[in-house]
């Protein structure tokens, strides 16, 4: 059974759920639009979906990043940079926060001017799946909840490898679904009713949070990420679940 969900798992992030139904784009110019149509709300409606509870989320990443002592650090899909802001906790000498949407990465620079860590973080436009840097150039590489939004995830997760040093840590906080009833059933009620209303109340994009909905049900969580996260070549890998199984903290080393 255990390999027929990973089967079911793969074969789902190889439909390649888009945001919208628009067959002429691509998954990632899609995502590129959503996020850029989506970006002067996306903060405020992050704290509202998530109760807040994705702060504590990103402390604990930065806390176990913390542990490596990192002096360079790459933050994939970083959009507004909050995690890529919190990672100056760790004193690495730089910090890239990298994504694909112009939107959410002016959001991102605004913050970091405002807080003057121009000199420590750099918010550059880049796609996750071409990265533009050497081999073995970062000590650590987070990502919060943008995996599931690769185009081609084991792609994504290649280069992040690539430019990893050996030894470097890959720290990843993504959505997951909990296992244990009531909670699994909650959280299907919540994710499928709830973010799109909120999503469309606010932003008047219910694609856009329909999307984020139904990505998350069908990411290949848990011991199925660990598996393809080995399959890449890390070793190491452990997966965190947090808040009664409904987000996760992945942790590898190349």
């Amino acid at each position: 059974m255990k390999g027929k969900r990973l089967v079911l798992s793969l074969r789902s992030m190889k439909d390649n759920i888009s945001p919208y139904k628009n067959k002429k784009q691509s998954k990632k110019e899609q995502v590129t639009q959503m996020f850029d149509g989506i970006s002067p709300q996306y903060d405020a409606l992050n704290r509202v979906i998530s109760l807040g509870i994705d702060l504590k989320w990103r402390k604990r990443l930065v806390a176990m990043a913390e542990k490596v002592s990192p002096k360079t650090i790459l933050d994939v899909a970083t959009g507004t940079g909050d995690l890529a802001i919190a990672l100056k906790k760790t004193k690495a000498i730089k910090i890239v926060g990298l994504d694909i949407s112009p939107g959410m990465l002016e959001v991102g620079k605004q913050k970091v001017n405002k807080l003057a860590l121009e000199k420590t973080i750099e918010m550059v436009l880049g796609d996750s799946e071409n990265l533009q840097y050497e081999e073995d150039f970062f000590d650590v590489v987070t990502v919060a909840f943008g995996v599931r939004n690769f185009e081609n995830l084991e792609k994504g997760l290649h280069e992040i490898y690539r430019v990893l040093r050996p030894g470097g840590q890959l720290l990843i906080l993504e959505t997951a679904v909990p296992n244990k009833f009531p909670f699994k059933q909650g959280y299907k009620l919540y994710s499928s009713l709830f973010v799109p209303l909120i999503g469309k109340l606010f932003t008047k994009d219910q694609s856009a949070y329909q999307y984020l909905s139904d990505s998350a049900a069908i990411f290949p969580h848990g011991k199925n990420f660990n598996n393809i996260l080995k399959k890449i070549g890390f070793k190491d890998v452990k997966d965190n679940p947090q808040t009664l199984g409904v987000a996760s903290i992945y942790c590898a080393t190349k």
